[in-house]
């Protein structure tokens, strides 16, 4: 078997959330610890990992991340290799992330260049967000790479498919909690009660109203209000409700805004069904922004130098915590064809494993094109 699909499928079998990838973590590790130590410093952060290799003769530092964590969802692919753990999958491709990481520091290894490399295998990118406090940590303020890169799987795109834009690739993104507190009772006597499933309702019509009277036409955005809790049985009126959801937006100026306006509907609806709401935004990702110069040389080289089909893709509402590392450090992420009937976060994902060659060829092949250049 080709040792990236075994890696593959056994990191496909033990996902893990954020902050709780302990056995992943524990796999990386004996991994790296097989290949020729002389050139290799590895340091946990949390449950990540940061991996230098030592260059020959360096001038600069390349940095290379991947996403470790995995998502709570019960995977129903059918696979014999499927998920161990009850209801968690690596549904976004995280399994594959790691997995191509881990091809090209392998190759890296046995073939030295003159720069440094710097991998960052990090936790948390599904929630609460890993990458902005690692990007703050001793380990990488020592390491600071000066270029980096990372990619996505993309279930859309056939396999041997690179597809990138510079400039902005994924949306700002925030999540959304919302808790409503009024006066239950009984079925029967709504009158004597402040029913919070009429007020979530309300609620979530109105928050769509955002998008279509107050974010400017030719912007974009979206709320999306995922789930509705509230109630005990159907014979009581609930005296709490709690909406979950996510904001997208394509600009900074526009998330402000839709935060705004979410504040003044929440007032109203205490106001009008005489209720407590409680705001919460979770965790907040910043966009995806390429470097312009970096993706465009990236680009070009694809397109002369190798025989995958490179695509000048549109911005996506995707979200990814990778965006606070290129607001720091010039570099880039793209979309790699993985060509997969079902899409992110569903529970059928089934990427193509051929795509793992394609993905540690290209990143093998650029680094080393990088060597020349600042």
């Amino acid at each position: 078997m080709n040792p990236l699909i075994k890696i593959r499928r056994d990191l496909h079998q033990i996902p893990e959330l954020g902050f709780q990838e302990v056995k992943t973590q524990a796999y990386l590790l004996s991994y790296l610890k097989s290949l020729p130590q002389d050139r290799i410093t590895i340091k946990k952060w949390r449950t990540g990992l940061f991996v230098k290799i030592q260059g020959i003769n360096p001038q600069k530092t390349i940095g290379y991340r991947t996403d470790i964590d995995g998502l709570p969802i019960n995977e129903e692919t059918g696979l014999p290799f499927s998920s161990s753990h009850a209801d968690h999958m690596h549904a976004c491709g995280h399994d594959f992330h790691m997995s191509i990481a881990l091809g090209v520091l392998t190759y890296f290894t046995e073939n030295p260049i003159a720069d440094n490399l710097l991998f960052i295998f990090q936790p948390a990118e599904e929630g609460p967000g890993g990458a902005e406090p690692m990007l703050k940590s001793e380990e990488m303020m020592e390491w600071k790479p000066d270029l980096i890169f990372a990619l996505h799987i993309a279930p859309e795109y056939p396999v041997g498919t690179i597809a990138v834009k510079e400039g902005l690739l994924f949306a700002n993104t925030s999540e959304l909690f919302i808790d409503l507190k009024g006066k239950g009772g009984h079925a029967a006597r709504p009158h004597e009660t402040n029913d919070m499933v009429v007020a979530a309702c309300t609620l979530v019509n109105q928050l769509q109203t955002i998008i279509s009277r107050n974010v400017d036409p030719l912007d974009s955005a979206v709320i999306t209000i995922g789930k509705i809790t509230g109630g005990t049985v159907q014979n009581i009126i609930a005296e709490n409700a709690r909406l979950e959801g996510t904001i997208r937006t394509l600009s900074s100026e526009s998330m402000k805004m839709v935060k705004h306006r979410i504040a003044a509907l929440v007032k109203g609806i205490e106001a009008g069904f005489e209720c407590e709401a409680v705001i919460d935004y979770g965790s907040m990702y910043h966009q995806v922004y390429n470097t312009e110069l970096v993706t465009r040389d990236f680009m070009n080289y694809l397109q002369n130098e190798t025989e995958v089909k490179v695509i000048e893709c549109k911005e996506a509402m995707t979200g990814e915590d990778f965006g606070y590392m290129l607001k720091e450090i010039p570099g880039l992420m793209f979309w790699l064809g993985v060509d997969s009937p079902y899409g992110l976060h569903h529970a059928k994902l089934t990427p193509n494993e051929a795509a793992l060659d394609v993905a540690v060829s290209v990143m093998t092949s650029y680094i080393t094109h990088l060597e020349n250049k600042i």
